[in-house]
């Protein structure tokens, strides 16, 4: 399995790349012959953050839960969502649109192969990489056990949380 690092790119930040997409109803493939408004596509719905929302209260611990039985469940339920969500982005996230996987700061992501090559590719190249790390992951019983009894593994805490070899995924 390899993993992803992530790097501070040499190059400055294309202030363009950084301005939120364009959600055209033509783009969206939205029938315009329906004269309904639809407030939610409007561009200034569209970029607002979610600011009110306390994250720590949302994803605490339920009181009785086994804290790693909670990790691994909510960990699959995050992984089939972002699953759902590239999808979604596959058709304007291409080779071509995105050629180099980069993120906030000019951050450039870089894929370490199993021979520990560093591997610059494009966006969607470098997401199936990791997705398909993580469901290595998921689907091997010594580190997500799913039969009844089963224990975790020593580390399986901070194997989740912190990710081995996938760096800001």
């Amino acid at each position: 399995m390899g993993g992803c690092h992530s790097y501070p790119s040499a190059t400055k930040v294309d202030k363009k790349s950084l301005q939120p997409p364009d959600f055209s109803s033509e783009k969206l493939g939205i029938n315009n012959n329906n004269l309904e408004e639809r407030p939610y596509l409007q561009q200034q719905y569209v970029c607002q953050l979610i600011t009110h929302t306390d994250m720590l209260a949302f994803t605490a611990l339920p009181p009785g839960v086994d804290k790693a039985e909670w990790l691994a469940s909510n960990t699959v339920a995050f992984f089939k969502h972002i699953n759902l969500f590239s999808s979604a982005l596959s058709e304007f996230c291409t080779p071509t649109t995105c050629p180099t996987a980069c993120g906030p700061g000019n951050t450039v992501y870089v894929w370490t192969d199993d021979h520990g090559r560093k591997l610059k590719c494009s966006a969607p190249l470098y997401f199936d990489y990791a997705m398909s790390y993580v469901q290595e992951l998921l689907t091997d019983e010594d580190v997500f056990p799913t039969k009844a009894g089963s224990v975790f593994p020593t580390g399986f805490i901070f194997l989740v949380q912190k990710g081995p070899g996938v760096q800001n995924f």
